[in-house]
């Protein structure tokens, strides 16, 4: 081929043409342009799209926020309209609890100047029980309804029955509540430590528990408690000091249950939850887990969001029973499947007691605790199964049979081993001994006949001293012999029908014959 002519250059000038080496540059060039053109275009497409879910994500909480801000502003119109109601509910409910208040003081008076007294006295049945608890709410007696209760336990059933009924006739129930349980709560009172201060946490819980329905709006429920200002600064004030006693009791792990279900309760009844403060709420739960009213107890202290964060932990610390309690609280069984848990809890108890059972210095105390920590799983299992109907998914029958299996077991070795019979033999002639307790008894005799006659020495005759022989040559067979003696010196029932009973073994005269060294 020929050379191009330069359009643009002189006339008969020719130019060189571009080379391969040329094309490949511009090829490559339009490439990566066009790639790059590419990505720019992904990514300015994705920056769109973002901003599209950002601002659909902006729009729906803008509509979320605007329904919630219509229902809190119907909620507040709804409590500002009901306020007038609800004060007027509370205070002809005042009005009626001071007039019966003064009635029963009026009748205590008139009772203890008559010679008897209404506040002591048996209670034998719910009716008399709600009346004497009644009684002391009326009269405003905290220290009095408290001793009550604290000594009536057993009657645990009845008095949670009870109690907010009898609450309900106190002037201010949230005072007398707060001066009913101040002797042991926020911190214990009396100068000398008892035992029973941490058994006194049941009435704690069981009167602030009854307190709740009682304090709550007529009209609007729990979302408003009917308490008083200065009592709610009182009852945050308690919640302070026992907060501030946690360092001096050793911290958090040293508190005993009953003392930190008192305190949660106590938030509970009186409101007083802080948000601040809900780390600490989730660490005394977890620790005291095993409590039946826990459960109910987080999600009033506002910790669902932490419930599956804390059943995690409940489940690393093998207290899987406790996480199912919690995982059907909140609903969350879906991704906490009960069953598997439940297996898990019955396997490390197993491996727990086969670990107890290794012991090798006292096998009998091992085995004794291995089937019962063994049977205390299994029938937390069964129980757990039964509250929530698991039977379809989980069949307890196995585990009834396992824990029958270990309680007739452990009665086995309760039952006393049989001692053998004591066949000591005569040394002189292989007859049987009479029994080791056969001299404490007047005349004892001893026989192989049923109902042998009774032989006993005269007391006419006289009795030869240890160690000098008698006037005959041996002494007669008495004890022992299968028929009555033939000798002569062996007297007859029919004239002796029975000695005194105060006669000695020997004869009543207190020295033992000298033949009696053969049985030695």
């Amino acid at each position: 081929m020929g050379s191009i002519a330069d359009p643009g250059g002189e006339p008969g000038e020719l130019t060189q043409p571009p080379s391969f080496d040329d094309f490949q540059r511009q090829t490559s060039l339009m490439t990566s342009c066009t790639l790059l053109w590419k990505e720019l275009s992904d990514h300015f497409s994705s920056l769109e799209q973002n901003l599209q879910k950002k601002s659909e994500a902006l729009k729906h909480k803008i509509r979320s926020l605007d329904t919630q801000t219509k229902e809190t502003l119907q909620i507040l119109e709804k409590r500002e309209v009901t306020i007038d109601g609800s004060v007027t509910i509370a205070l002809s409910k005042v009005q009626e609890r001071k007039e019966a208040a003064l009635v029963a003081v009026e009748e205590e008076k008139k009772a203890v100047g008559g010679g008897g007294f209404g506040g002591g006295g048996e209670v034998d049945d719910g009716e008399g029980l709600l009346l004497k608890l009644r009684s002391y709410c009326t009269r405003m007696d905290a220290e009095g309804f408290w001793r009550f209760v604290t000594a009536r336990k057993k009657e645990l059933d009845s008095m949670r029955a009870q109690m907010a009924v009898a609450l309900a006739d106190c002037v201010d129930p949230a005072r007398f509540v707060l001066e009913a349980i101040s002797e042991v709560f926020p911190v214990y009172k009396r100068a000398e430590k008892s035992e029973r201060l941490n058994d006194l946490g049941w009435a704690c819980v069981l009167i602030l528990e009854s307190l709740i329905p009682v304090v709550v709006d007529p009209i609007l429920g729990n979302s408003r408690l009917l308490v008083t200002p200065s009592m709610k600064e009182r009852a945050k004030e308690i919640a302070d000091t026992w907060k501030a006693s946690l360092d001096e009791r050793g911290g958090i792990e040293n508190v005993k249950t009953p003392d930190v279900h008192t305190f949660l309760q106590h938030l509970v009844t009186f409101g007083i939850v802080k948000k601040e403060d809900i780390d600490l709420y989730r660490k005394l739960v977890v620790g005291s887990a095993w409590r039946k009213q826990m459960p109910k107890l987080a999600v009033s202290l506002g910790l669902g969001d932490k419930m599956p964060d804390m059943i995690e932990e409940l489940i690393s610390r093998g207290q899987q029973v406790d996480a199912v309690h919690f995982t059907f609280e909140v609903g969350l069984k879906d991704k906490f499947p009960p069953v598997p848990l439940l297996k898990a809890f019955l396997k490390d108890a197993k491996k727990a007691a086969t670990s107890i059972l290794e012991d090798p210095n006292n096998s009998d105390r091992a085995a004794h605790l291995a089937a019962r920590k063994e049977q205390s799983a299994l029938r937390a299992v069964i129980k757990c199964i039964e509250e929530y109907k698991l039977e379809a998914e989980f069949p307890p029958e196995n585990l009834r049979k396992r824990h029958d299996q270990l309680e007739k077991a452990k009665n086995e070795k309760k039952k006393p081993a049989a001692v053998p019979v004591n066949k000591r033999t005569r040394a002189n002639n292989g007859g049987p001994m009479p029994p080791a307790k056969a001299g404490r008894s007047t005349n004892a005799y001893v026989s192989s006949f049923p109902a042998a006659p009774s032989f006993v020495r005269s007391p006419s005759h006289n009795q030869y001293p240890a160690g000098m022989p008698p006037p005959y040559a041996a002494a007669p067979a008495m004890y022992g012999s299968r028929s009555p003696p033939a000798s002569p010196y062996a007297y007859s029932p029919e004239a002796y029908p029975g000695a005194p009973m105060n006669y000695s073994p020997y004869g009543g005269y207190g020295i033992a014959p000298a033949y009696q060294q053969a049985y030695y």
